[in-house]
């Protein structure tokens, strides 16, 4: 069923085009926002409007909202190259490749973890959304390493719980562009979605706290490895926070990275891997930990970019 929404331009999108001002108030993409405009659905002051239509503070909006789209269910498919890392009655921690989201979205054609650990025949707790019953965290689709999936519902609420405290250590290696001063330090910046509504993140005033250690591994000529400890889990936390002090992801585009230093190194995505993962097992209480080798394409890239140091 749509949803008519009413209400007054706040004084603060004065000026703003009318997809974006949409965007910010509903919290869409601005692409879904056009679409609503495109179809004749929103109105200013009682006439339909355009998306580069500006707002005006105090004018009366009408819009109404489509209902979401239903959310796809996980299909039961092989994922090749996903590994298992660990399995027991109540976890199962994998190794994701490359190229993998974490479970079905609108808008995902793409394989995901739970389609490929039940088309393997393993279980998963049926805590959760449907879409991702089992998924206690995520990792990019374009993120590699270690995850953890609840097979128990006992196990899905503990670690539920556990990621939410920050009681989960998660290390990652990210090769980054230049060289980070200093060469060890925190990145204490909130973070948000992107104010162009475009999909990205950003560091945004107001925004989600979210807080990055990281430490250089190795300093090459063109870029430094380094190794990362999240205090908190935002979406794409690495790649923006790498972003925000100007050393982005070798080849995070999405996020500035150099488009020739990635075809160099021969890069196709964001050279970020989850290493390890530890964390108290949900019902023994005991101290587990795991570690995700690096994949095949991000060896090669390391490897040339140590031979041009």
């Amino acid at each position: 069923m749509a949803d008519v929404r009413s209400l007054p331009v706040p004084e603060g999108l004065e000026g703003e085009r009318v997809d974006a001002a949409l965007a910010r108030l509903f919290g869409l993409s601005r692409s879904r926002a056009a679409d609503i405009i495109a179809a004749g659905d929103v109105l200013l002051d009682g006439k339909t409007v355009a998306k580069s239509d500006r707002v005006h503070g105090g004018g009366w909006l009408e819009v109404t909202l489509p209902p979401p789209p239903a959310p796809p269910r996980p299909v039961a498919e092989p994922v090749p190259g996903m590994t298992i890392l660990y399995e027991d009655e109540d976890i199962v921690v994998i190794s994701k490749p490359v190229g993998v989201a974490a479970h079905p979205t609108v808008g995902w054609t793409g394989p995901t973890v739970l389609g490929g650990l039940l088309s393997a025949g393993h279980t998963v707790a049926t805590s959760g959304a449907a879409e991702r019953q089992g998924i206690v965290h995520r990792l990019d689709a374009n993120t590699t390493g270690a995850m953890v999936v609840a097979k128990s519902e006992i196990a899905y609420s503990r670690l539920k719980r556990a990621f939410k405290e920050r009681r989960v250590e998660k290390r990652y290696h990210a090769l980054v562009q230049g060289h980070p001063d200093p060469f060890r330090g925190t990145i204490d910046a909130p973070i948000d979605r992107h104010p162009s509504g475009d999909g990205r993140f950003a560091v945004v005033a107001g925004g989600r706290p979210s807080i990055t250690h990281y430490d250089t591994m190795e300093a090459f000529r063109a870029a430094s490895l380094l190794e990362i400890d999240l205090e908190t889990g935002r979406t794409h936390q690495i790649r923006v926070h790498m972003a925000a002090i100007r050393h982005p992801c070798v080849g995070d585009l999405m996020y500035g990275a150099d488009p020739t230093l990635a075809e160099r190194l021969g890069v196709r995505r964001q050279w970020l891997h989850a290493v390890k993962l530890g964390f108290e097992h949900p019902t023994t209480g005991e101290r587990v930990e795991f570690e995700a080798p690096y994949p095949e394409d991000l060896v090669r890239s390391l490897e040339r970019v140590a031979a041009e140091s």
